[in-house]
């Protein structure tokens, strides 16, 4: 029987291949027995169990290696990072689609940097502005309006410390470039700088190694490079962010709980192992 593997096909064999394998007996495991992705095994009803074929094999083997090739080096290096924080006993979330509390003030004699070819264009304007982490939203006089304006922002990586007491959440952006392009387009763009900068205790920016040097970044920005290559090199942090107080606003929390924090692959594992499903 040809059948096209689907999503819930192949979640279906990894499953099986870290499991013991035994059926779910649903219109699932018929699909993939039928394909001759799997065997049913066993003397009795109760000891039955699925095996992977070599023909399972081989699909799992196909589907990761177009995962693979998907992956942009921006996501392997962001992943990589993710990793590290969360060694590090971190929550980390990516592309968070957040709201932030810039300065409005602008200087007249500021202008437009040219847009370098085949870059894509940014959400924020190019205004040099800094980050005010003392501002509330609920209370302000309106004289405070008028000298802010807010800005959506979407960092990379946002992560905050597990941890029981307020005050050691330290909120972190991680911020990741891999062409040095992109990271001078960011650095001309102050007011996105300043979003981040609202929304965390630290700001971070990660690119592979010999893209910049850490005196061409702000002094405030912490500077972690990769060594060699992405998928297997080493992460090091050339140079602290400075640390700055930040409370993170009710509406960020929503945002958080909403989201999904990324997991390691060996915490999804588990889970599946344990019948628990994360969302």
């Amino acid at each position: 029987m040809s059948l096209k593997p689907t999503r819930a096909h192949l979640t279906r064999l990894m499953k099986i291949w870290r499991s013991a394998g035994w059926p779910s007996r649903d219109p699932i495991d018929i699909d993939v027995l039928a394909a001759g992705w799997v065997s049913l095994v066993g003397d009795h009803p109760a000891q039955e169990c699925l095996r992977l074929t070599d023909a399972g094999i081989a699909v799992l083997a196909q589907s990761r290696q177009a995962q693979r090739r998907a992956e942009s080096d921006h996501d392997k290096l962001a992943l990589r990072m993710a990793d590290l924080l969360m060694a590090s006993g971190r929550l980390v979330w990516r592309e968070l689609s957040l709201r932030a509390k810039v300065e409005a003030d602008a200087p007249a004699h500021e202008s437009k940097p040219a847009a370098i070819p085949g870059e894509l264009s940014t959400l924020w304007a190019d205004v040099p502005l800094e980050a005010d982490s003392n501002d509330c939203e609920i209370g302000e006089a309106p004289e405070a309006f008028q000298a802010h304006r807010w800005r959506m922002a979407r960092p990379d990586l946002f992560s905050v410390r597990r941890t029981s007491n307020p005050a050691y959440l330290q909120s972190m952006v991680h911020e990741v470039k891999v062409s040095r392009a992109d990271l001078l387009s960011d650095l001309r763009h102050a007011a996105k700088r300043a979003s981040y900068q609202w929304l965390c205790s630290e700001c971070h920016y990660v690119f592979p190694h010999g893209l910049a040097e850490p005196q061409e970044l702000p002094e405030e920005l912490g500077v972690w490079v990769i060594h060699g290559d992405i998928d297997t090199g080493q992460l090091e942090m050339l140079r602290p962010a400075r640390h700055a107080p930040c409370t993170i606003p009710f509406y960020v929390w929503m945002t958080m709980a909403n989201a999904s924090p990324v997991r390691t692959p060996l915490v999804q594992a588990q889970a599946e192992l344990s019948h628990v499903d994360i969302r």
